[in-house]
């Protein structure tokens, strides 16, 4: 997002490069538009988890999600979010953020962590 606001999608990506493990990529940006039916109008708990191959968490966050009343005659309602962070990445190899919705995993983001041949190390 720049500084008036304006959302501006880059890319979609599958694969990490880091100059060096342990590292940070920083400013990874989910997108997420959240859907359900009138019978959700409400407030719900929404989560964030980060883990590698194994299972192990490196960031788990937790928050709230409001649905609000629709206009008449609209039958779903819906939520956009934008998770933007700086990812803890431990060691190269498969991880996933996880979207979790009233303690229940609704979405998982698969990708690959990677060192960068030929990127400087003071880079992350």
């Amino acid at each position: 997002m720049d500084q008036h606001g304006k959302l501006s999608v880059i890319g979609i990506w599958r694969q990490l490069m880091l100059a060096q493990f342990p590292g940070v990529h920083p400013r990874a940006t989910l997108v997420l538009v959240l859907r359900g039916n009138r019978t959700e109008i409400g407030q719900h708990a929404l989560s964030f988890q980060l883990v590698d191959a194994a299972g192990t968490m490196l960031l788990d966050h937790h928050g709230q999600v409001q649905f609000i009343e629709p206009p008449a005659g609209v039958t779903e309602v819906e939520a956009p979010g934008i998770i933007q962070i700086d990812l803890p990445l431990q060691q190269p190899g498969e991880h996933a953020m996880i979207i979790g919705l009233d303690g229940r995993e609704i979405a998982r983001v698969p990708f690959t962590a990677v060192v960068a041949q030929g990127m400087p190390t003071g880079l992350h």
